[in-house]
């Protein structure tokens, strides 16, 4: 008999003490992520477990988190990290690595989950890279979310993509050695090299 990992054991709980996939509700969903500490995401009756972060995809995460906060800060921005769920639309939550409003008072702030953003940011997992490189690409026009940036260890790339009607486009796509810029954000610019070599 093979033994589960510790998420396949969870999304078994799930499956046996919840809804059973396809019939989950927003409140049932909301209800279950209020009360735990893990990334779960949300779409049309289904729940996913996310794997847990690894220390390096934290430590990306903590250095460009405090490079947006730095430079958001003064204007009267916002930037949160995970745990943070985002509503794509009517029976669709997803928990970005990263989520940013240009202006602190940006009524899109809920208290239970945001009802959109002006930037997400993504750390690409190992377990399901299609999740953040394709699905959340998807999603996040979806939400009219005007920028998307992909932070991809698995090839050392930063891809930023801008909202262009109701699709993305390639603002451009960063490597070690460069600079990431940003469409939204005049002056902002994330070193590459600094930001995979964080630690």
């Amino acid at each position: 008999m093979q033994t589960m990992t510790p998420q396949q054991e969870l999304e078994q709980a799930l499956l046996e003490l919840f809804p059973r996939q396809g019939l989950w509700g927003e409140e049932e969903y909301l209800w279950l992520t209020d009360r735990t500490n893990h990334l779960i995401e949300y779409t049309d009756g289904y729940v996913e477990v996310l794997p847990m972060p690894t220390p390096y995809h934290q430590a990306v995460l903590r250095f460009l988190f405090l490079t947006f906060f730095t430079h958001l800060q003064p204007l009267g921005g916002q930037v949160f990290f995970a745990p943070l769920r985002v509503r794509i639309r009517e029976r669709k939550f997803r928990e970005p690595d990263l989520l940013l409003l240009l202006d602190i008072h940006d009524r899109r702030q809920g208290e239970r989950y945001w009802y959109g953003a002006d930037l997400a940011l993504e750390v690409v997992s190992e377990d399901k890279p299609e999740r953040d490189l394709v699905e959340k690409v998807r999603d996040y026009a979806e939400a009219h979310i005007p920028e998307y940036w992909i932070v991809n260890p698995l090839n050392a790339t930063i891809t930023v993509l801008r909202l262009d009607g109701g699709e993305y486009a390639a603002h451009g796509v960063f490597g070690r050695g460069e600079r990431a810029t940003s469409a939204l954000l005049a002056g902002f610019t994330v070193d590459v090299s600094a930001a995979f070599n964080a630690h």
